[in-house]
């Protein structure tokens, strides 16, 4: 076999950049996992179990994650309802959040940098400007609804 050339496949460093790439989304999806499997099984609605809000602590204002924990158990256990009562925000979020992953996902898969309309400037100064507006509104007297 003098003469004849190995066939090559794809360099290996482009495929080991491909695989390390796509451990991150994985990773984050199986911490959710396990972080939801685990304050299903641990009620956040029994004091003790979880520390308090640190917002909540110094300032007595509920901050946008407060009742994210109380919403995670009642969605894990299907009370959408109960769910939607603790964080109105967090809970309409949450299918941009999975949008978001799965795209992080198959991007890294592909071996290609993620480009979402989602991640643009603008419409992450919008959300922060509604993350803001969030947060004082569900401190309002008039806004309680809002309130875990």
């Amino acid at each position: 076999m003098t003469g004849s050339t190995p066939v090559q496949g794809p360099p290996a460093g482009r495929t080991q950049r491909r695989g390390g790439a796509l451990l991150r989304p994985l990773g984050v999806g199986a911490a959710a996992a396990v972080g939801a499997v685990l304050v299903a099984f641990v009620d956040p609605h029994e004091p003790g179990h979880y520390p308090t809000c640190p917002s909540l602590g110094l300032t007595g204002w509920y901050c946008p994650g407060c009742g994210g924990l109380r919403m995670t158990h009642s969605l894990m256990h299907g009370d959408v309802g109960q769910a939607f009562g603790m964080n109105p925000l967090v809970m309409l979020l949450l299918p941009v959040f999975a949008y978001l992953w799965i795209r992080w996902t198959v991007s890294a898969a592909r071996g290609v940098p993620m480009r979402s309309v989602l991640l643009r400037p603008r419409v992450l100064y919008a959300f922060l400007g509604v993350l803001g507006l969030y947060w004082i509104l569900r401190n309002l007297p008039f806004a309680q609804v809002l309130a875990p």
